[in-house]
């Protein structure tokens, strides 16, 4: 594991549709990818997100497919297994809490420090934890209950 490849916060007032999404996959992920671990795009890229409308749409499909990334499919109303739904969110709010901000900036820039003063460990964590539950969600045909 070595650590986050893209930080990428959504402007105020942004619509986040397939347009988007595919914008943000073609102009920042993949050259992130390509910059800071460019043998993922030989040896092969397991790729995962849940189910929103701008995920979903062909336009991103075919991006994807065109990458030969393998997609790796999220089961339907499962809050329980949403990526964003694990381990660091909270150990980067513990950086966060008890601050106050003036400003949209303020939050950000704070929240790009809790991100890079997250620990290695708190990754392999998150990304083991996440691993159980989706393995548990198979396990349990497709219904997991926590």
């Amino acid at each position: 594991m070595n650590g986050v490849i893209l930080r990428w916060p959504i402007p105020i007032g942004t619509t986040i549709n397939a347009q988007y999404y595919k914008k943000v996959l073609q102009d920042k992920l993949r050259p992130a990818i390509r910059k800071k671990r460019p043998s993922l795009l030989e040896s092969g890229i397991l790729f995962r997100h849940d189910n929103a409308p701008g995920h979903t749409a062909r336009a991103v499909i075919d991006v994807l497919a065109g990458y030969k990334w393998e997609l790796l499919e999220h089961p339907r109303y499962s809050p329980a297994l949403a990526p964003c739904d694990f381990h660091l969110y909270p150990k980067m709010k513990e950086h966060l809490r008890g601050q106050r901000f003036e400003t949209g900036e303020d939050i950000i820039r704070a929240t790009k420090v809790a991100i890079k003063n997250l620990d290695k460990c708190s990754y392999v964590t998150a990304f083991k934890e996440w691993l159980q539950r989706i393995e548990k969600n198979a396990n349990n045909g497709g219904c997991y209950v926590e």
